[in-house]
């Protein structure tokens, strides 16, 4: 089985940016350099066949760039507990009609549709229940809500593989398109 999922990679600066606001903050889970990246979609296990598919799916896609920039920072919880601590990345609107079109392909290699509301971002760091100290993540977004990146290209979609272990997940691309 395959757990996959369909992402944009910010460029090197920007990752180095997020990077570098990434600290001071204990529990958190610090994303790594591989691991920063925007997820259009995620799939979930899929068998080899429907891998291809859905490959095949997406590289039938067409859309243009985004121009995008990072712009502020956020956190998802989970039954009242912190569990994900995320930098904001816009135009929500550019980035969203990508997410339908990845969506659509998806669908079109029988995955079903994704129902939630779709909001662009990078992880930064997890939490397990236990390690999240909410007024802590609450300082530590007031002190980085400011987080800003001048623009920057999105202008390849991936499709990842992500390995789970005892470290955490690892990505690894196993497909690239250029958007046009």
């Amino acid at each position: 089985m395959h757990r996959l999922f369909v992402a944009l990679r910010p460029p090197p600066a920007v990752r180095a940016a997020l990077s570098a606001a990434m600290e001071g903050l204990p529990g958190a889970r610090w994303q790594d350099d591989e691991q920063l990246h925007l997820t259009l979609r995620f799939i979930g296990e899929v068998d080899r066949h429907r891998a291809e598919d859905i490959a095949a799916a997406l590289a039938g896609i067409s859309a243009p760039p985004v121009a995008a920039r990072v712009e502020g920072v956020g956190t998802f919880d989970t039954r009242g507990y912190v569990d994900t601590l995320w930098a904001r990345v816009v135009p929500v609107d550019a980035l969203a009609a990508l997410h339908r079109k990845v969506d659509q392909a998806v669908a079109r290699a029988g995955i079903a549709p994704d129902r939630r509301r779709y909001l662009p971002h990078v992880t930064l760091a997890r939490f397990g229940r236990r390690a999240a100290d909410s007024a802590a993540i609450a300082r530590w977004v007031e002190a980085h809500a400011g987080l800003a990146t001048a623009p920057f290209p999105l202008d390849h979609l991936l499709l990842y593989e992500s390995h789970l272990t005892g470290d955490g997940a690892r990505y690894d691309a196993v497909a690239r398109w250029r958007l046009d």
